[in-house]
């Protein structure tokens, strides 16, 4: 399932460069895009976005709901 900011978000800019897809960009709040967010699969152990985020404002995203071989698959398909 892809992560989601919510309205808690600080526009500290810390997720940014966190985040191996380059799936977040800049909103009111920040925008996680769900068709690149892989919850870090493939690069991580887990979201790096959400140990960076000082307000604990990234959670799932109740619309995108993604096993880990899907986000794995979406993964490779960013990457190669």
């Amino acid at each position: 399932m892809a992560l989601l900011i919510n309205d808690d978000c600080t526009a500290c800019e810390a997720c940014i460069p966190a985040c191996p897809n380059k799936a977040i960009t800049e909103g009111n709040p920040y925008v996680i895009d769900p068709l690149l967010c892989t919850e870090c699969v493939g690069a991580e152990d887990e979201p790096q976005c959400m140990l960076v985020c000082p307000a604990d404002c990234i959670v799932d995203h109740p619309d995108f709901r993604e096993s880990k071989d899907e986000l794995l698959a979406k993964y490779h398909g960013i990457h190669g």
